[in-house]
C-alpha cells in the first residue's frame, strides 16, 4: 500500500468516526443521515458540476453511478435504524468489519485482487479485533434489543458491495463527480421523509450546523476513499480506512458515555496491529 493512499484512508478513517458519532446523537438517525446527504449534495455540487462540464459523464460510469446510488441508499437506511437500536461503539464495528471481511474477497472474484501474506494476516487480524471489541465487555450481547443486529449486519453488506462497485467506477468517472451523482441520487431517493417523517425533518434542520459538519465530513472522507481506490488496492483500502474502529472505541466510551474503553482499546490494538500488517504489505 502507498503512502499516499494510507495518508488519504488515516484522514477518512478520522472524518468517517467524526460523522457517525454525530448521526448517533440524532433524534432520527434516519432522518438526519437524508438530511446530511442532501447538504453533502450541495457542498460537493460547485466541484462536481465543475468537472462533470469539462470532462463529461461517460456511458461506461452510468451502471455504477445508479448501483452506487442504490446501494448508498439502502446503506443510510440501514444505519441508521442501527444507530437508532443499538450502542455506537457496537453498531459501528460490526457493520464496518464486514466490509473489511467480504470486501477482498468479493474483489479476488471480481477483479482478480491477490492479497499478499502479509496483507491477508492483516485483514485476518482486523476481523479479529473487531469481534473482540464486540465480544470482550461484559455483557455487551444484552445492549442488542432482539434482532437489532440485524440492521448492522446489512449495513455492512451494503458496505462490501458498494466499495467494490465504487473501485470500478471510478476508474470510469472522476472520484469528485462521482461522489457528486452519488450524494446527489440519495438525496433524491429520500425526499419521501418530507412527507413519511415531516415533524422528524423538522426537528432534525433545527440542528442545522450539526447536519452541515457531518455533510462536509462524510463527503470528504469518502471522496478521499474514492481517490485511494485508484491508488491502491480494493482490499487494502477498506482495511486501512477501519483504523476509525479504534477512534469509535474511544468516542463511544468517552464521549457518547458508552463505557468499557478498557475492553473496547484491547480489542482495537487487535485492529490497529492488522491495519499496520495491511499498510507494510506490497
Amino acid at each position: 500500500m502507498t503512502l499516499a493512499s494510507l495518508l488519504l484512508v488515516i484522514c477518512a478513517a478520522g472524518l468517517h468516526a467524526g460523522w457517525n458519532a454525530l448521526a448517533k446523537r440524532g433524534r432520527d438517525p434516519v432522518v438526519f443521515l437524508w438530511c446530511a446527504t442532501l447538504a453533502s449534495t450541495l457542498a460537493v455540487s460547485p466541484f462536481g458540476l465543475w468537472i462533470l462540464a469539462r470532462d463529461g459523464l461517460s456511458a461506461a460510469a452510468v451502471p455504477f453511478v445508479l448501483g452506487t446510488i442504490g446501494l448508498h441508499a439502502l446503506y443510510f437506511y440501514a444505519l441508521g435504524r442501527a444507530y437508532a437500536t443499538g450502542a455506537y461503539s457496537l453498531v459501528y464495528p460490526v457493520a464496518r468489519g464486514l466490509g473489511v471481511a467480504l470486501v477482498p474477497i468479493v474483489a479476488f472474484l471480481a477483479f482478480d485482487e491477490r492479497l499478499s501474506a502479509l496483507g491477508a494476516t492483516g485483514v485476518a487480524l482486523v476481523v479479529v479485533g473487531i469481534v473482540g471489541l464486540h465480544v470482550l465487555p461484559a455483557g455487551a450481547a444484552a445492549s442488542w434489543p432482539g434482532r437489532a443486529i440485524l440492521w448492522p449486519v446489512l449495513t455492512g453488506l451494503t458496505i462490501a458491495a458498494y466499495s467494490v462497485l465504487d473501485k470500478a467506477g471510478v476508474a470510469r468517472l472522476n472520484p469528485v463527480a462521482y461522489m457528486l451523482l452519488l450524494e446527489a441520487g440519495c438525496a433524491l431517493l429520500g425526499l419521501p421523509l418530507l412527507w413519511l417523517r415531516a415533524d422528524s425533518v423538522r426537528r432534525e434542520l433545527g440542528s442545522w450546523r450539526t447536519i452541515a459538519v457531518a455533510a462536509v465530513m462524510s463527503a470528504l472522507a469518502y471522496t478521499l476513499v474514492l481517490f485511494a481506490f485508484r491508488l491502491s488496492k480494493t482490499g487494502y483500502v477498506v482495511a486501512a480506512r477501519e483504523l476509525s474502529i479504534v477512534l469509535s472505541a474511544v468516542i463511544g466510551s468517552l464521549w457518547l458515555r458508552e463505557g468499557r474503553l478498557g475492553p473496547r482499546l484491547a480489542g482495537a490494538s487487535i485492529v490497529l496491529a492488522g491495519v499496520a500488517c495491511v499498510a507494510l504489505a506490497r
